[in-house]
């Protein structure tokens, strides 16, 4: 529930052309295309874009903005947004393509990352440009609801991973990228990411079989959200569990979360859908579920079991797993971690699951933004990995 992106953005509030298919399509437009024929992956339309890692910081990299079709958490067609990026390196040879997870942006559409990445503002530009400078190719999905029509689906882990999958099938399909459907897959994400990689490495061998991925990077995964909600009540970042309440409502509106909030939370959750983290993690810092609402979803059968279904570990990945947790996280519980890495390993997972023994929850996406993208590459090389389950 609660994310690097969250805690990072928390501590600095404190301190202080090539040829398009079509236009980027209005509001109105992709809602009326989200019901048009076509497949999950589709363009619906792009426009040229930029990737700055800091304001004006050059890349060499050309992007795009998209709009691509994908699926719900119940199956129902939508569109998602997006941004490609593709390195100007001359290279000829088919080149990897990254599909990049986020961590927790906020619920405004001004927080979706393909508003951000062309002005430098975008909180993981710089790892990203990690992966960049690899010449990979990377595209980064904005998820349901984030920069499109709709409240972010914020925490679905099922919506998360059909938005990262079809992200990879979409950037190989628009125009001038110099991908195809042959270029080797890897997916990436730590912690609200986390929970988006993992989900798309579940999914991927029956939703996107002929996608070519080759292995997933996962970190700080909230793989259980009821033991997280628990865990973070109360909590100085205690308000993204009413973030991923808004969330889950948003694609499950027989929900009804403004049934159980009392006034002070409606104002709350309302506040959220307008604004990115750094605002939300402050304004709900230090409350309880009990302050808000006039008695706890969580409690209901209803709501436990949406959250049940977004919780991980019941299928194995595909293709082999890097997943790594701080020991000492004080966001996402270690062991909600190791029961992920045990449940997939339970079900014959090819995984290596690595601990940071050094570091909380911020720190371990940067000290090991490294060790994936070695990982990765060792992948793309066609290496042998080193399961350890």
């Amino acid at each position: 529930m609660r994310t690097r992106s969250t805690a990072l953005a928390a501590v600095a509030a404190a301190l202080a052309v090539s040829a398009v298919p079509a236009a980027i399509p209005t509001a109105a437009a992709t809602t009326t295309a989200a019901t048009a024929p076509g497949a999950p992956g589709d363009v619906v339309g792009s426009a040229p874009s930029a990737f700055h890692p800091l304001p004006g910081q050059p890349t060499n990299t050309r992007a795009w903005k998209i709009h691509y079709r994908s699926t719900t958490a119940d199956g129902t067609p939508n569109v998602v947004s997006g941004t490609v990026i593709v390195p100007q390196d001359g290279r000829t040879e088919p080149r990897p393509l990254i599909t990049y997870a986020v961590g927790t942006v906020g619920l405004g559409d001004s927080c979706a990352p393909s508003n951000n990445l062309p002005h430098g503002t975008a909180m993981e530009a710089n790892l990203i440009q990690q992966l960049t400078l690899r010449g990979w190719a990377v595209v980064v999905t904005d998820y349901e609801g984030l920069g499109t029509p709709g409240v972010h689906t914020y925490t679905v882990g099922p919506s998360a991973g059909h938005a990262v999958l079809d992200a990879a099938r979409a950037a190989q399909r628009l125009p001038g990228t110099g991908l195809s459907p042959a270029s080797p897959v890897g997916i990436m994400g730590y912690s609200q990411g986390g929970q988006a990689s993992s989900w798309a490495a579940e999914l991927q061998g029956s939703y996107a079989p002929e996608l070519q991925v080759k292995g997933t990077a996962t970190g700080g995964v909230p793989a259980d959200l009821l033991e997280v909600a628990a865990f973070n009540n109360g909590s100085y970042g205690s308000g993204l569990i009413f973030m991923a309440a808004a969330g889950q409502d948003a694609a499950f509106p027989e929900l009804k979360l403004d049934s159980y909030l009392n006034p002070a939370g409606r104002l709350l959750v309302a506040g959220m859908k307008e604004h990115c983290v750094a605002i939300d993690a402050i304004a709900g810092s230090f409350k309880r579920i009990s302050d808000l609402t006039t008695r706890d979803p969580l409690a209901q059968p209803d709501w436990r079991a949406r959250l049940n279904q977004s919780r991980l570990g019941r299928t194995a990945p595909a293709a082999p797993v890097y997943q790594y947790h701080a020991l000492g996280d004080e966001l996402i519980p270690y062991g909600v971690g190791r029961r992920l890495r045990s449940d997939w390993c339970a079900r014959g997972a090819n995984l290596e699951f690595d601990t940071v023994w050094v570091g909380e929850h911020v720190s371990g996406v940067i000290t090991h933004s490294l060790a994936a993208g070695n990982w990765l590459a060792d992948r793309f090389a066609g290496r042998t990995t080193h399961p350890d389950c």
